[in-house]
């Protein structure tokens, strides 16, 4: 996996492209003639019009990074119990161990300054469009966005966020940041398969005293049985994940600066090394470098 682009480097590369498009113009006016002063050329053909509007938005080296969302986003729980550890945040954590997107990107010393992480644990889909309100003052060009598991993650499935209210809340979180942040691009992140963690946390028993305290009662609670109404709950928030998780797909796939991770966290099969050591729920170090390389690869991807 790439480690982040030296700035220097891309400064450069961006400066080569710049002199060449200056060439590229010059050229074709003295080509022209008068005709680029408004002579009698013709115009562009409708097929090279549509062309220019559609071309790709997408740029791989983005030079800032702001990251919203939840407790995954904190690092919660990857370096001590009940506590928060942006410093492993898959997004903008400065850690070595786990390469984080931002430092991929920028390189450690220009994601130390030109990265910003808004995420607040506990925080559910409502919560979005105040964090971008904030993180757009810092005018970043990439928004990184992880949210949704606490609006599964509730009391009961009865108190788990409408699907429809879910889509409404992103809609409007993205809504605010078009309007703040017009050029920004977005990567949106899956949902993680909130049974798959239950179903490997489940064999730990310190995991399962915390998982007492509150964590993720919907999916958690109970956390050995196995009987027809517990199953059908867990089942029941692993179908609202994926309702989730198709909104975020479709309300992306809406704005052409916009990329999900196409299901890839969602898909990660999180094993024990993967998982925090205090709640075998939340990622461990080594689960948030698994994020940063998926988030990575999709960033930098040239096609969508």
């Amino acid at each position: 996996m790439g480690r982040g682009t030296d700035r220097g480097t891309r400064y450069g590369r961006r400066r080569a492209r710049a002199a060449l498009a200056v060439l590229t113009t010059v050229t074709v006016l003295g080509a022209a003639g008068c005709d680029a002063a408004g002579g009698d050329s013709p115009d562009p053909s409708p097929g090279a019009s549509k062309r220019a509007r559609t071309a790709p938005a997408w740029d791989t080296s983005p030079e800032s990074v702001a990251a919203v969302g939840d407790s995954i986003t904190r690092g919660f729980d990857a370096c001590a119990v009940l506590s928060d550890c942006p410093e492993v945040s898959w997004a903008t954590g400065s850690s070595a161990k786990v390469d984080s997107l931002a430092v991929r990107l920028l390189g450690k010393a220009d994601a130390a300054e030109h990265s910003w992480n808004y995420a607040v644990t506990g925080a559910r889909m409502a919560d979005l469009t105040a964090q971008v309100t904030r993180a757009a003052k810092r005018k970043p060009e990439l928004v990184a966005v992880m949210a949704g598991a606490n609006d599964a993650c509730r009391a009961t499935t009865s108190a788990m966020t409408p699907v429809a209210d879910f889509r409404a809340q992103f809609e409007e979180a993205m809504a605010t940041l078009r309007e703040k942040l017009p050029k920004a691009q977005v990567y949106v992140s899956s949902i993680p398969d909130l049974k798959r963690l239950w179903s490997q946390g489940r064999t730990n028993a310190l995991g399962k005293q915390v998982w007492k305290l509150g964590l993720c009662p919907s999916m958690l609670g109970d956390a050995d049985s196995m009987d027809a109404a517990a199953t059908l709950r867990r089942n029941t928030v692993r179908d609202r994940v994926e309702d989730y998780n198709e909104v975020l797909r479709e309300v992306c796939a809406k704005d052409r600066r916009c990329r999900t991770d196409d299901g890839a966290v969602h898909a990660y099969r999180f094993g024990t090394d993967q998982l925090s050591h205090w709640d075998w729920f939340h990622p461990s170090v080594d689960g948030q470098a698994r994020l940063a390389e998926i988030a990575y690869r999709r960033v930098t991807a040239e096609t969508p």
